[in-house]
């Protein structure tokens, strides 16, 4: 499975035999299980601005003389927000509600009562949830599932990225993936391929750009989904990967819409800034075997990134703590030679003195700027691998968290990965996040190695450090985010606010930030008019995307800050949060989303929930004679 997904669609019932005589050839071998005919799927996005609207339909008819399930099954972005599901059963439409997590857990603990019981299943994997729908319909009956969601497409590596999960796992009549983008910049390039993609196929894929408008298109026919000529097994498996890039003229790209605005901001052509990176490494025993020997394989690729002008060191931590060499050294080939050597004899020994080594690294770090050991303008970072829980020294994670908090002062990012399960994923989260970091997990997997390279390319080139975009205080309210620690080469930052100045003709945006030689100051200039105009160029744009995307991204970063709160600050994150998630129909993990059907059909009812790490999300619903089984779930 890729390492990255926009969504994926897995359904697992097999199409029936079509009926008309002129397009026999096309249907010839296609098998019918269990009498469902899984007819349509079509999967409709649009991009305007890297915030994807995206809306995926499946159809389905029950063949059989007898009433039979039908399922819909979708993996999606954990970044992404559930924003309306609904079912239409002969006819009849069952919508979707979004409330409150309690009020929704009180409509649904009331059809339970009149019959129905729940169940619970438990999913894990990397970066998708699992939404889940299953209905029984009568013989001759037709079912339409369609289910929307919205994310803010990231930039990495220079490019934003789709990857849409290809599975149906049967020959399907009617199959498309529709994608249309809209970019006020205008779009550089644009990929499309796939994993699955043979000759005979790619002359299904279509993909054209022009100016500011992008498209690409994927439907396939019948025969050519056919692993053979005349086989009824399906082709399509695997990863659909779209990629583009937008024109850069300036690194600022400033819109003002309906009273919001979004700032991109995303230079190029940058010297990147010299970095001083510190590997804390858990080598306890429960790190032994596969685990340790993936470490050892990563940074031995990571070591050989590493440029000329870095300066790096190696924490290992079991019950006793031991480092590289006392101070960061510069990445000289001597020295690299003979890090490698380091790194190749790491084995595991002992308990998990987790602060022993996380403290360490924050004492070397701070040496080497008091000395000046490592240049003044440059960047530091300080990255941990562990896979258990602390339990020599400090162990208490409050204490810890205290306790690195001071140390590291908001001088530099902490970075945690957390390999496996056996990690306490939360406790690795708020360390990272109180101190301008982030957590990953690392999934036990062959390809482990890669993962944590991965995530090591993404913090490996900063461009600029402790960023900060400005606006006019009497034109705009409600800003996101718009202090950034670091600017990483291939990302983008991204800021959105309120305009509260309604004769606003033009806003002003002033960005500061320190380069690898000198202090750096860019201007950005959104002008309304010339955004309206650009935005009438073309036809697909969903509603107020500026909107929906400050409420995106606040309700993101509220959740974010939320984790780490405590007491009142933390009640009024949270209120805030629910108001905006329950305002723009976010399924958010302070929302639920119910489904229930009329008194005269039993009054059935499905819960969906918003996961986080490590939580059991399934609710399923059952009822005489019929069944109607809704979940979402890590997947």
């Amino acid at each position: 499975m890729a390492n990255h997904f926009l969504f994926c669609i897995v359904f697992i019932l097999i199409p029936a035999l079509g009926t008309s005589d002129s397009i026999l050839s096309q249907f010839r071998n296609i098998k019918i299980i269990n009498g469902i005919e899984i007819y349509s799927i079509k999967i409709d996005c649009k991009v305007t601005s890297r915030f994807a609207h995206n809306v995926i339909t499946s159809r389905a008819v029950n063949r059989a003389n007898m009433s039979k399930e039908v399922i819909f099954d979708v993996d999606l972005p954990k970044t992404a927000f559930i924003t309306n599901f609904t079912m239409t059963v002969d006819g009849v439409t069952y919508p979707g509600n979004i409330k409150e997590k309690e009020a929704a857990k009180k409509q649904y603990e009331k059809a339970v009562s009149k019959g129905q019981t729940a169940g619970l299943v438990k999913a894990s994997g990397r970066k998708t949830e699992k939404f889940t729908v299953s209905v029984n319909i009568a013989a001759a009956s037709k079912v339409t599932f369609e289910l929307t969601y919205e994310e803010l497409l990231k930039r990495q590596f220079g490019k934003y990225e789709m990857f849409i999960k290809v599975k149906p796992k049967q020959l399907v009549k009617n199959f498309e993936v529709q994608v249309n983008i809209f970019e006020p910049q205008g779009i550089r390039e644009l990929e499309a391929e796939g994993t699955f993609i043979t000759n005979d196929l790619s002359d299904a894929i279509k993909k054209s750009f022009s100016g500011k408008k992008g498209q690409v298109s994927f439907k396939p026919t019948l025969n050519q989904q056919r692993t053979c000529a005349n086989c009824s097994t399906s082709l399509l498996d695997g990863d659909f990967t779209i990629k583009y890039d937008v024109e850069r003229g300036s690194p600022n790209d400033l819109q003002i819409v309906n009273g919001y605005f979004v700032h991109f901001f995303a230079p190029t052509n940058l010297q990147n800034l010299p970095k001083n990176v510190i590997f804390v490494i858990d080598i306890s025993g429960s790190m032994s075997g596969r685990e340790i020997q993936q470490t050892r394989e990563a940074l031995l690729k990571i070591l050989d990134d590493i440029k000329g002008d870095d300066y790096f060191n190696f924490i290992l931590f079991g019950s006793v703590i031991y480092t590289w060499k006392d101070i960061l050294v510069k990445a000289t080939a001597e020295n690299l030679e003979e890090a490698r050597k380091f790194v190749r004899a790491i084995d595991t020994e002992g308990a998990t003195n987790l602060h022993g080594g996380l403290m360490r690294g924050i004492e070397m770090l701070n040496t080497a700027y008091e000395k000046n050991i490592v240049p003044q303008r440059s960047t530091s970072i300080i990255i941990m691998l562990t896979d258990g829980q602390p339990n020599v020294g400090i162990s208490d994670p409050q204490q810890i968290q205290e306790s690195v908090k001071k140390a590291i002062k908001e001088k530099y990012p902490l970075y945690n990965l957390g390999f496996g399960y056996g990690v306490d994923y939360n406790f690795l989260e708020k360390l990272a996040l109180e101190n301008k970091g982030l957590a990953r997990r690392i999934y036990p997997d062959s390809d482990s190695a890669i993962q944590l390279q991965g995530f090591y390319d993404e913090v490996s080139n900063p461009m600029l450090s402790d960023v900060e975009l400005n606006y006019p205080e009497n034109s705009v309210s409600d800003l996101t985010n718009n202090n950034f620690k670091h600017l990483y080469d291939g990302s983008e930052i991204v800021v959105a606010g309120r305009i509260v100045d309604n004769d606003l003709n033009s806003l002003t945006a002033d960005v500061k930030a320190q380069g690898a030689d000198n202090d750096v100051t860019f201007i950005a200039q959104g002008d309304v008019k010339e955004t309206t105009e650009a935005l009438q160029e073309q036809e697909y744009i969903f509603g107020d995307y500026t909107e929906r995307l400050w409420a995106y991204l606040t309700i993101q970063q509220l959740l974010e800050k939320r984790i780490t709160a405590t007491g009142e600050e933390k009640e009024k994150l949270t209120a805030k949060a629910l108001e905006l998630s329950l305002k723009y129909k976010f399924v958010t993990p302070l929302t639920s989303m119910v489904v229930t059907k009329p008194e005269d059909y039993d009054n059935q009812a499905g819960l969906a929930d918003k996961p986080i790490e490590g939580t059991d999300i399934f609710i399923a619903c059952f009822t005489k004679g019929s069944q109607i089984t809704i979940w979402l779930s890590l997947k």
